[in-house]
């Protein structure tokens, strides 16, 4: 794959510009519904901000962590949900500052780890470059939702290749979240990015390929539109059976529309 910025600097540039395009929205705005099922553009910035506030905990005081974590260990969506609602019992103009502040720290905190030294989060530790790339996953996924409620257009820039490098890492998460085993072949993939240039992942004469826009392809793995929808071709069974089950975060996957609910990271 070509070089890309480094991580921590777009996650910290994607952050920003959501945030400035949610700062002077009128009241009625906020609850304007999104495609994520029951949720609307607060509930999407107040999950937002429990994940930056999660990730800084997980970088600062890992036990702090595990302590405000192990409900989701136990009951994934009420934990979620009780994480949630600690946010959403915040007025949006103190949700707006406690996002910053949250997204602030997260950053601050990923930026000062080594990139290889690994994190604990929900699936188990990652390594910090991959969780500050998980966290811009939120962001692309999040923000796709928000411009949709809102009825704003979608500008992609080549930040979203750290959203496509974790769709590519999760592919065995796919099929474990829903009890299949993973394919042992590995997979080629070429996406081509928004500035034109291709990005290129996994071993060079792999029978099972994924190629296509990697915008398409970001869209797939986050679960924001379904593959029917997507310029995306699949070469091998493996691969075409995983483009229907393709997904980042945990949590479950929702149902296989156009739009297929929030993520649950």
């Amino acid at each position: 794959m070509t070089a890309m910025q480094d991580v921590c600097v777009d996650l910290a540039t994607e952050g920003a510009e959501l945030a400035a395009l949610v700062a002077g929205l009128p009241p009625g705005r906020w609850s304007a519904p999104t495609p994520s099922p029951g949720w609307t553009v607060r509930h999407q910035v107040a999950h937002l901000s429990m994940v930056a506030r999660l990730v800084a905990l997980a970088v600062r005081d890992p036990a702090a962590f595990e302590r405000a974590t192990a409900p989701v260990r136990s009951d994934f969506e009420a934990g979620m949900t009780a994480l949630l609602d600690e946010e959403l019992a915040l007025p949006e103009g103190e949700l707006t500052d406690r996002w910053a502040r949250n997204r602030a720290a997260a950053e601050q905190a990923l930026a000062a780890v080594p990139r290889p030294e690994p994190v604990p989060w929900l699936a188990g530790p990652l390594p910090a470059s991959v969780l500050a790339a998980a966290g811009l996953m939120e962001l692309f996924a999040h923000g796709h939702d928000v411009r949709d409620a809102l009825g704003l257009p979608h500008e992609h820039t080549d930040r979203i290749g750290h959203v496509a490098f974790l769709g590519t890492r999760t592919r065995d998460l796919a099929h474990h979240l829903r009890g299949l085993e993973p394919p042992a072949e590995p997979f080629r993939y070429e996406l081509t990015a928004p500035s034109g240039v291709r990005w290129d992942f996994g071993p060079a004469d792999a029978e099972q390929r994924v190629t296509g826009p990697a915008v398409d392809f970001c869209l797939l793995v986050t679960r924001r539109r379904h593959r029917a929808d997507l310029a995306l071709t699949a070469t091998g069974a493996a691969a075409d059976r995983w483009l229907d089950i393709a997904q980042t975060y945990m949590g479950p996957p929702g149902p296989g529309g156009a739009r297929t609910g929030q993520s649950r990271v």
